[in-house]
């Protein structure tokens, strides 16, 4: 029994240092926004986008500073699932959903529309985590 246990222990070791597997549904987006302007995503920008601030308000403000934690919106105390890929599988299964929170967080912590460039950074990051 010991020895299955420290298999197990040592393939999941193994396994999680491996990059997500981008979705079908990520796929399209990254095309789309493609075709909407947006170069090959980077994802440290996406990353630096997270962790930006504009004024007082950031992603992290709700999301928390690590997008593997569950978040809190600020005014509801209501609980935001994790945000990365490997934590919450299903974040990006549903593209209309990630095109709704893009356009209801960014015209909220940005004070603007996102940029077809900064979803695509932005969405490949978290994917990527």
């Amino acid at each position: 029994m010991k020895k299955i246990s420290v298999i197990l222990i040592v393939t999941a070791a193994c396994l999680s240092g491996l990059p997500a597997q981008a979705s079908p549904e990520v796929d399209k987006l990254l095309q789309k926004y493609q075709q909407q302007g947006a170069a090959v995503a980077v994802p440290e920008q996406g990353k630096n986008l997270w962790y930006s601030k504009n004024g007082d308000r950031g992603c992290i403000n709700c999301h928390g500073s690590t997008p593997a934690d569950t978040g809190r919106h600020v005014r509801t105390n209501k609980a935001i699932k994790p945000m990365a890929a490997s934590v919450n599988p299903e974040r990006y299964q549903d593209s209309k959903k990630v095109e709704k929170w893009f356009l209801r967080n960014c015209k909220w912590t940005l004070g603007r529309l996102c940029t077809a460039q900064e979803k695509a950074n932005t969405l490949d990051w978290l994917n990527s985590l």
